[in-house]
């Protein structure tokens, strides 16, 4: 009784700390925001621009590959990484408070997205020891994030795509909003923690504070819940970008995500991988890695302990995904 007493005032608490939790776009939104060629040379031109201003090639080659994918026709993986950076430059030494792989394979045209909850207990090469791994950021940057996604799932990462909340914030409000199923009442600060953002159950066209305070929310459940709902916004976010009215949209949303966006994805890599996410019906797996709640033994911080069986599954079906032996 005193234990769970004890675990009751643990997720308490950990309600109580105000997270920025970004949640960021998928390949699919940003490759149909970059297939200019049918809406005209003005659109073209101002995706080059905005997106090759967003191309950091400091992360190259996943040392687990012999040799470079090409995304116009090899499986790849992507990791999205959220950040809470309000800089421009993206320099400044925050954690990680999202991070998706995503893994595409052709032949099934299929994308398996992996939600990796922030306070997973893992090993961080950088350091040599077991963290959070919303730790391996702060400590490394992007390919510190990369290498600890690696050690820990045995999959090479391609490539990266990392933007801030301000940019999902932009985003969702250039698109006029996104409609999303609110699972219950709730109120949660804003990007800004200036003002509350209250919400009620139901089937809502959210703002873009009102997305982020759903994506970011554990008032009612816990990170693989809140995993579950950024995958649910995606989907959202996704099929509003695809629709015709979108269309006219696509300048400032171009805009939105250029701004708060850095990626090892040319421009060319993504065009090349535009028949990929809008031709044909594409098949979206959702997983999660499954553990329990623990302490960190060093400091007696909360931290999330993934389950070693199931961690071995999930890494076979990412290896099958990826045709890798």
């Amino acid at each position: 009784m005193a234990e769970q007493r004890q675990q009751i005032r643990e997720r308490r608490k950990r309600r109580k700390r105000r997270r920025r939790i970004m949640f960021f776009l998928l390949l699919p939104f940003i490759l149909v925001a970059s297939t200019a060629a049918g809406y005209g040379a003005y659109l073209y031109k101002k995706a080059e621009t905005v997106f090759t201003d967003s191309y950091d090639p400091a992360v190259e080659k996943s040392d687990l590959r012999d040799k470079a994918v090409d995304p116009s026709k090899d499986n790849i993986s992507i990791l999205f990484i959220g950040v809470d950076d309000r800089s421009p430059d993206f320099k400044q030494k925050t954690r990680s408070d999202a991070l998706i792989l995503a893994t595409l394979n052709r032949k099934n045209h299929s994308v398996k997205l992996l939600s990796i909850p922030r306070d997973s207990y893992v090993y961080i090469p950088i350091i040599g020891e077991k963290q959070k791994i919303t730790h391996a950021h702060a400590y490394g940057g992007t390919q510190a994030t990369i290498d600890t996604v690696e050690h820990l799932l045995d999959v090479p990462v391609d490539f990266y795509v990392k933007m801030n909340f301000k940019g999902f914030v932009d985003v969702v409000n250039a698109l006029g909003g996104v409609k999303v199923k609110v699972p219950y009442e709730f109120s949660e600060k804003n990007s800004t923690d200036s003002a509350p953002v209250h919400l009620t159950p139901g089937v809502h066209n959210l703002s873009g504070e009102e997305a982020l305070a759903l994506a970011r929310t554990r008032k009612h459940d816990n990170d693989i819940m809140r995993g579950e709902r950024q995958q649910m916004i995606l989907e959202a976010i996704v099929k509003k970008a695809k629709s015709v009215n979108a269309v006219t949209k696509y300048p400032d949303v171009i805009e939105a995500v250029g701004q708060n966006m850095k990626t090892n994805l040319s421009f060319s890599q993504m065009k090349s991988l535009v028949s990929f996410g809008t031709s044909g019906d594409l098949k979206i797996d959702h997983l999660t890695l499954k553990g329990t709640d623990g302490h960190d033994p060093n400091n007696g911080a909360y931290i999330y302990k993934l389950d070693d069986v199931e961690l071995e599954v999930t890494k076979r079906i990412l290896k099958r995904q990826l045709g890798i032996n």
